[in-house]
């Protein structure tokens, strides 16, 4: 049987602007789960494991409300509260799993499909380091060109070097034999802060989960040392803290469609532009 589930195997790009450049560039990898395959998933592979200790596991705790069971459930709740029938469509998650039992996700996004198999909305999950969770519903429709185009308002806080209010730009391709996904966080004074991950799919086999465990063994202890590592070149640019406000009320921020962003590439004189660079135009 092949698996709708695979691996993606890539980089996570972060370049803040202002008010003092900053860059960073990781390797990183992610898995996309179909939900309705997990059962499977951990009968058939031997280094994958769902909701137990394995060398790379998925647990449904660590996502949606926090229970360890019925993650799918979760999400369909969460799409009828909008207003948006899936029916038995796919829901595909990208995201990193637990790997020797430990996983912190700054972002895992939900694919949730029609029984037609068209893209319906994408359920945006926001984890920040202080124990926190949030997340962003928005109907999506992919363009002529097959990408998926976003944006909202910020309502969660995520990093103390920040400011509100902010907007998000939303811009995805694939998930297929390639995704990526670029995040545009606009203030005022237009582009902040640009996001950015990018992947080659695998199959979800044994061997290829083997060898990502000898590439990267310790990837997500990777990226709670590499945020707070960040946080603190950010801190010695003189960059200040914020407070950190209560957070929102409710567990989702359920976001109507709105006109589509136009991207433009954002480069300083001796930059080359990238698809991943991109700002919003009004």
């Amino acid at each position: 049987m092949t698996r709708r589930s695979r691996l993606y195997v890539g980089h996570v790009m972060h370049r803040r602007l202002r008010p003092r450049r900053h860059a960073l560039r990781y390797r990183c990898f992610w898995t996309l789960i179909d939900l309705d395959e997990l059962p499977a998933l951990g009968r058939s592979l031997r280094l994958f494991g769902y909701n137990r200790l394995a060398p790379i596991s998925f647990h449904a705790s660590d996502h949606g409300d926090g229970r360890p069971d019925n993650l799918r459930g979760y999400v369909d709740a969460r799409l009828s509260d909008a207003g948006i029938d899936i029916g038995s469509g796919a829901v595909r998650l990208l995201c990193m799993p637990r790997v020797a039992g430990y996983a912190f996700n700054p972002l895992s996004i939900f694919f949730c499909y029609g029984q037609d198999a068209a893209l319906r909305a994408i359920l945006w999950e926001v984890n920040n380091t202080f124990g926190e969770r949030h997340s962003y519903l928005i109907e999506a429709a992919a363009n002529s060109s097959g990408l998926v185009e976003q944006e909202c308002a910020k309502e969660f806080f995520v990093s103390p070097f920040l400011d509100q209010p902010l907007t998000y730009a939303f811009r995805v391709s694939g998930p297929g034999d390639d995704v990526s996904v670029v995040i545009n966080t606009n203030d005022e004074q237009g582009l902040l802060l640009v996001a950015a991950l990018s992947g080659k799919a695998r199959e979800m086999t044994d061997s290829n989960l083997l060898g990502i465990l000898v590439r990267q063994p310790f990837v997500t202890l990777k990226v709670t040392a590499a945020i707070h590592w960040e946080a603190l070149k950010l801190w010695l640019k003189g960059i200040d803290l914020r407070h950190k406000p209560p957070p929102p009320r409710q567990s989702v921020t359920v976001v109507r469609p709105s006109p589509a962003i136009a991207c433009t590439p954002v480069m300083s004189s001796n930059e080359r532009a990238t698809p991943a660079e991109c700002q919003t135009t009004q």
